[in-house]
């Protein structure tokens, strides 16, 4: 499902309307005709439709984060799929008060990536790199993970933000990312460490051990690459409950 797909940033359109717009064929904004709706929302429809269309040609996904209800920000994945940045953090602790943040792994257009405390870990490089995104996906990160990269390094981060956490909810999917990688078979690649083993590796890794740290950014790196899977899964999912039932 794409952007253009939809009609309900649109005030006045909800849900039914857009399913009756879909219903009757009109499953893209170029095929939109305001006979299909009366002429006050026929109006606005289109003149998001112009706006829109600006703001999808210049690449602008934070038009769109704002425009969508706050529950659909997945509709804005398939456009702007290769310029998404899917992030996880390792911390030595659950409070950003009191712990610090040891690794962190984005995952970008089939490369994943890893920036580690005291080498290349900095402000500067986090801002790079989820700043200049389009998008950045995450697991319960809207709570954990960006407050505490905020916090620590001083970051403003306003980047659109979808937060898989609330997505796997709206699919039945519960409890933290290991479980739903459970509930959908996917692999770690045999590794079976937890959160808890994340903090001993990094302070394994402190007195001298640097297996453990190998260890923990394989661990980070899945993290992050696994988000992806989960992402494509629910957006194919959606798409066929949202969108592709109600075409005519």
């Amino acid at each position: 499902m794409r952007i253009e797909n939809s009609f309900i940033p649109v005030r006045g359109v909800g849900e039914k309307t857009e399913r009756k717009l879909w219903r009757n064929g009109v499953t893209h904004w170029d095929e939109f005709d305001p006979s299909y709706v009366g002429d006050a929302t026929g109006d606005r429809i289109e003149s998001f439709i112009a706006t829109a269309s600006e703001h999808l040609d210049d690449g602008n996904s934070a038009f769109f984060a704002s425009a969508f209800p706050s529950g659909e920000g997945w509709r804005l994945y398939e456009n702007f799929r290769s310029s998404t940045c899917f992030f996880d953090i390792e911390t030595t602790g659950l409070s950003h008060h009191s712990s610090v943040v040891t690794t962190v792994s984005l995952h970008r257009d089939g490369e994943t990536k890893t920036l580690v405390r005291g080498d290349d870990l900095t402000a500067d490089a986090l801002r790079r790199e989820l700043g200049e995104s389009d998008l950045i996906v995450s697991f319960n990160g809207k709570r954990f993970d960006q407050p505490f990269l905020e916090h620590e390094f001083d970051l403003s981060l306003d980047t659109p933000h979808v937060d898989l956490m609330y997505v796997c909810k709206r699919l039945g999917l519960t409890g933290g990312l290991s479980a739903v990688e459970s509930d959908l078979d996917i692999s770690r690649g045999g590794m079976d460490i937890g959160g808890e083993d994340a903090v001993r590796l990094w302070h394994q890794y402190e007195a001298g051990d640097e297996d453990a740290l190998d260890v923990l950014v394989r661990y980070n790196q899945y993290d992050t690459q696994n988000l992806e899977t989960i992402l494509d899964y629910a957006c194919e999912t959606l798409h066929d409950d949202v969108f592709a039932r109600h075409l005519p």
